[in-house]
């Protein structure tokens, strides 16, 4: 289980993507990889680990070879979560009550956010000079809440409720407004005066710690588990996989929550640039970038929904994954899932030599789903991309269920899938060692 405790030390210290790509980035230094910076030259050796950050909130591992060849391994997780942005101007006066103006990031369940102790991080933008520095904030104590209307005021509360964010979701922050305000208070979590905050982006989340439950221990539930979950899994099989015959890469994105076309998210130029900067500082040329793909494989790691034990209707008549029984292939005719035949065969082939189970999701055929970053990351480099997922109950609610050895079995397939070697023979044939 001390995994599991790690990954929800890990989740618990990351309210914010600033926040997770800060801590996945101390245990890159902790494991002795070397920081780039995309506005210096790269100087890069065999044998060795690097990574680089875009916006804080996005991330690129990778090792060299020791025998350089050119090939990614690459996995591929989110770092953002559908949550509350505050917005410019933030602070609201009612009567006595001071209230967050806010707006919705991403396509929550806006009920789970009410009646239950909420606070913000994020980070500020503080001018020393004619120098911008950006300072991470995180007020690390049960702050806001999200007040309910009580079932006497409306009594159709249990009929189904329609919640206006602007009105139903605006977040409680004092009863009195002579009291600090809140960019005071944001300052002072930053460590700066408050007239020199000059520009913020700063989220509510969830207060409620991690925990693992069940009568037999074996489920995990914690807000931010969609996709923290995957990157936890992934950079812990990154950092312990050792013996690499082709680049491993490990990937965090930004902004996946809204359609990932940022300049730190999936639709960016950030992979491309990094992979295509590493051939390049290797001594390769853009024939051997292009080369290199034809001899990639990149799993798309995005958690997926279980079976409803209330609703097991709303699933697939025939694919309907559970909880701790595998890995979960994620499969869709539109392609909003990269899953094609080549890559599921891959795939399934590496979890059978490992002896790791697989399950298969598709929606049922009458309901819309959501795409991940798969696809949208193949627009900029084209791969054989495989969409998986950990199996989750009440996937985008403010506090998420998921599995333990789903869990340990991601940790487990990382591990592994970093030491491959993927080579394309003609067409039709890839073989994997």
């Amino acid at each position: 289980m001390e995994n599991i405790k790690n990954m929800l030390s890990f989740i618990d210290g990351s309210p914010s993507p600033f926040h997770a790509v800060a801590n996945i980035a101390q245990q890159l230094d902790d494991a002795g990889y070397t920081r780039l910076y995309e506005q210096d030259d790269w100087k890069l050796e065999a044998g060795k680990g690097y990574y680089v950050c875009r916006n804080m909130s996005s991330v690129l591992a990778f090792r060299i070879p020791t025998a350089v060849k050119f090939g990614f391994n690459i996995v591929a997780s989110h770092c953002d979560s559908p949550t509350f942005k505050i917005k410019e101007n933030p602070q609201m006066t009612t009567g006595t009550y001071v209230t967050l103006n806010t707006e919705r990031y991403g396509g929550m369940i806006m009920s789970t956010w009410m009646d239950r102790p909420l606070s913000v991080a994020g980070r500020v933008m503080v001018r020393e000079g004619n120098t911008f520095v950006q300072k991470l904030v995180n007020i690390d104590r049960d702050l806001l809440i999200i007040p309910n209307l009580a079932i006497h005021m409306d009594r159709t509360q249990n009929d189904g409720k329609k919640f206006n964010p602007q009105v139903d979701m605006i977040p409680l922050y004092s009863l009195n407004k002579d009291g600090k305000s809140f960019m005071a208070m944001v300052a002072e979590s930053a460590g700066v005066e408050e007239k020199d905050v000059i520009g913020h982006d700063l989220f509510l989340y969830n207060r409620q710690k991690g925990t693992v439950l069940g009568a037999e221990e074996d489920l995990v539930s914690c807000g931010k588990l969609d996709d923290l979950q995957c990157v936890y899994a992934s950079m812990a099989g990154f950092i312990a996989s050792k013996d690499e015959k082709a680049m491993p890469v490990l990937a965090v994105f930004d902004n996946e929550e809204v359609g990932s076309s940022t300049k730190q998210g999936a639709a960016s130029t950030f992979l491309y640039d990094t992979l295509n900067r590493v051939v390049k500082a290797l001594g390769g040329k853009d024939h051997d970038y292009r080369k290199a793909l034809a001899n990639s494989f990149m799993i798309s790691a995005d958690n997926a929904h279980a079976m409803h034990p209330n609703q097991p209707g709303i699933s697939d008549p025939t694919n309907r994954p559970a909880i701790n029984k595998g890995i979960i292939i994620k499969y869709n005719a539109n392609q909003r899932y990269t899953t094609d035949a080549v890559s599921a065969a891959i795939f399934k082939g590496i979890l059978n030599d490992i002896d790791v189970p697989y399950q298969t999701f598709a929606n049922r055929s009458d309901i819309l789903g959501g795409g991940t970053l798969g696809n949208i990351s193949n627009n900029q480099v084209a791969l054989n991309t495989v969409d998986i997922g950990l199996p989750a109950l009440a996937m985008h609610s403010a506090y998420e269920t998921g599995g333990v050895k789903d869990t340990l079995d991601l940790i487990k397939v990382c591990e592994k899938f970093f030491t491959l070697k993927f080579t394309k023979d003609g067409d039709y044939k890839i073989t994997v060692e």
